[in-house]
């Protein structure tokens, strides 16, 4: 078994195609001159302002309609153009299908391949819905695994960019079981993965965690770094991935899971904004003697901390990384002091 069988986790980017393409395959009935002006502050429009709401008329800005010459592209019955597709969400192609926006009600043109990225995120949303904490009462109700549907479609429509990646589900439910409300937790989970995001497969914050851990273990606690090191060399801390992706929300109960992201969150203004690498190391650290005295390998240790799921002592586990916080302040101090 390798490292990355203990988490890694599928992802796979939804990206639109250039700008510059659909420019140079519109074709207008007006002049050369005002048609690049258009363009420019058509441009500058897209790199300067999001449109979070999808809705939002933007028939005011003063573009003109082009025609479309493809057949296969068919406005709605407002006269929609491409432009106003691009002034909305900030996608665009030469290839052009007819589809009215599943997220404006002015509607849209958008691209057979940007309708197959979309659908195909669909069918992985659809999975690990059906499959989220469904022995937790409040997903065993139908009406709820609707509203997890709801919010994670949402997410992926705004952010294709990004798309859905496994554990994403993980993320929002313990939102929407706080909020029980759709527009509360969309609101919400899109502020989490501002921060969550680079730990996914596209992002490079992974990396910075797993090389963090190696420092912060050698310093805090050299023998257990020693023996993870002579045991097979499982320093690479892989087995940590899980823990790093969703927050440690697949390794606590719910009402754990919430104080634990509560501290998280409170940390980042008050102790550290990488308090989840002495969480981490809390959790390592609570079952040092067994992991010793067994002279535990990789294999071993993913095994156990996969029996141990939900069965941690949270409050035990929050306030040893608390102790780690301090007792890493209080090394930096005792340096300076002896300079």
């Amino acid at each position: 078994m390798n490292g990355k069988e203990s988490g890694q986790f599928e992802a796979e980017n939804a990206v639109g195609e250039p700008l510059e393409d659909k420019e140079k395959s519109s074709e207008c009935k007006e002049e050369d001159d005002v048609q690049i002006n258009t363009n420019e502050e058509l441009k500058d429009f897209i790199h300067n302002v999001i449109v979070t709401n999808a809705s939002v008329d933007m028939s005011g800005l003063g573009t003109e309609t082009p025609m479309i010459n493809n057949l296969d592209a068919v406005t709605e019955e407002n006269n929609s153009s491409l432009d106003t597709c691009i002034e909305t969400h900030g996608l665009a192609s030469p290839a052009r299908s007819a589809c009215v926006s599943p997220a404006s009600s002015n509607g849209g043109v958008y691209t057979q391949e940007l309708l197959e990225t979309f659908g195909l995120n669909l069918h992985r949303i659809e999975k690990d819905v059906q499959r989220c904490d469904r022995n937790y009462w409040y997903f065993t109700e139908k009406e709820n695994l609707d509203k997890l549907r709801n919010v994670m479609c949402t997410y992926v429509w705004e952010h294709l960019d990004i798309g859905y990646m496994q554990g994403m589900c993980d993320l929002v439910a313990p939102l929407l079981v706080i909020f029980n409300d759709e527009s509360l937790t969309y609101a919400c989970f899109c502020h989490l993965m501002e921060r969550m995001v680079e730990n996914f497969p596209n992002g490079n914050a992974m990396d910075c965690h797993f090389a963090n851990m190696r420092s912060l273990i050698q310093i805090l606690d050299s023998e257990m770094y020693e023996l993870m090191h002579a045991h097979g060399d499982y320093t690479h801390f892989y087995f940590c991935y899980r823990w790093f992706l969703l927050d440690f929300k697949r390794e606590l109960v719910y009402p754990d899971v919430n104080a634990t992201w509560e501290v998280i969150w409170a940390a980042q203004q008050v102790a550290s904004s990488h308090f989840v690498l002495f969480l981490a190391l809390a959790l390592l650290e609570t079952y040092r003697d067994i992991i010793l005295s067994n002279g535990m390998d990789f294999t071993d240790i993913i095994k156990f901390f996969n029996e141990m799921a939900e069965r941690h002592d949270a409050q035990a586990v929050l306030k040893l990384a608390r102790e780690l916080v301090l007792q890493l302040q209080l090394l930096i101090e005792n340096k300076f002091k002896t300079r």
